[in-house]
């Protein structure tokens, strides 16, 4: 990681201040502000609320783009930057767009046949449940819609319980003290289940996640600006143990008690799922779903082009880079319930 350097400790403490102000206004960023040398490419506050696409979220798009295309048609990226990309994409389900040519009972019936737990995994995330296919399916035909996903909550309000002692630590997790599910049981416990196995395949590519408070707890859903596809941008890592040596970033509240180490698998906290992309003119699917982890290294691209300045130590990227945000999924892990109840929706 880049040292935060021990020079500047009234700085750092006034930028992590404002920047945690900021979160709490924006819902989505939690994290300090970084204070080593700015990249080159524009990426700053006003960049946020512009109505013309910022540089991060033109190269949004290309990622998005990249993770759409069959293999046999080249996207309409250079090709020099589609290797760096691909060298900065860690799947945690194989990348597989040529199925998509494929119909997804044919793909369905092959994985019933002999299918192993790794390859039910990997089809869960191809071809989703029915329901998530359907809001998938909204997604594009609303036309990129947030509040047609939000019609597709359960209207019922669910108050936020107190896991792992968020009440006695006054740390409020979530964006609100209530939430919502959607009323399909069947979406709940996918989401449920994504969480669950980005944990469970994490250490494959080196990043090793527990579901609790301070590490893997929530997502941003998101509709993509130009196809309108359903995705959710995961943040691990979310509140690293203050270290006065290796991150002296007071976060707050939720920080209180952490065991979460501030080291190289921050680089890794930013997981993205899409779901499978239907056609808008035919009722085909596109693309199946995707599952992968956004390698932040400050050597690669997309540290380069995706993580905010102020949020470089921590390297946040920003879900309203991908589209318009829908809402925040939370997996509380509470005890001795069934998964899709440790969703709430915020």
């Amino acid at each position: 990681m880049k040292p935060l350097g021990s020079s500047v400790p009234l700085r750092l403490a006034f930028a992590v201040s404002f920047a945690f102000s900021f979160s709490l206004s924006t819902s989505s960023l939690h994290l300090p502000i970084s204070l080593s040398k700015p990249k080159s490419r524009a990426n700053s506050f006003s960049s946020l609320f512009s109505s013309s696409p910022s540089s991060s979220q033109s190269f949004a798009s290309d990622l998005l783009s990249l993770l759409a295309t069959p293999s046999d048609r080249k996207p309409n990226i250079p090709s020099d930057e589609v290797q760096q990309l691909f060298s900065r994409l860690k799947f945690l389900v194989p990348f597989t767009p040529d199925k998509s040519s494929y119909s997804r009972r044919v793909i369905l019936e092959d994985s019933r046949r002999g299918g192993d737990e790794k390859e039910a995994g990997n089809e869960m995330v191809w071809w989703p449940p029915e329901p998530v296919m359907e809001l998938a399916r909204l997604a594009v035909d609303s036309g990129g819609d947030p509040a047609a996903i939000q019609r597709a909550l359960d209207p019922t309000v669910l108050p936020v319980p107190d896991v792992d002692r968020i009440n006695e630590d006054k740390c409020q997790l979530t964006r609100t003290p209530y939430g919502r599910r959607f009323a399909s049981e069947e979406i709940n416990s996918f989401f449920a289940s994504l969480f669950e196995l980005i944990v469970t395949r994490g250490p494959t590519v080196g990043l090793n996640l527990s579901l609790c408070r301070y590490d893997l707890f929530h997502g941003h859903m998101f509709v993509a600006t130009d196809t309108g596809r359903l995705g959710i941008l995961f943040h691990a890592r979310e509140y690293p143990a203050y270290d006065k040596e290796d991150f002296p970033c007071p976060l707050g509240y939720c920080q209180s008690g952490s065991n979460v180490t501030y080291d190289e698998s921050m680089n890794l906290r930013n997981i993205l799922w899409l779901a499978p992309l239907p056609s808008n003119v035919t009722e085909a699917w596109l693309a199946p779903g995707v599952l992968v982890v956004l390698d932040a290294h400050p050597d690669g691209i997309i540290y380069q082009r995706l993580v905010p300045d102020y949020l470089d130590v921590v390297r946040t990227i920003y879900e309203g880079d991908f589209g318009q945000v829908v809402a925040d999924v939370n997996y509380l892990n509470i005890e001795n319930i069934a998964s899709s109840k440790k969703i709430f929706i915020c």
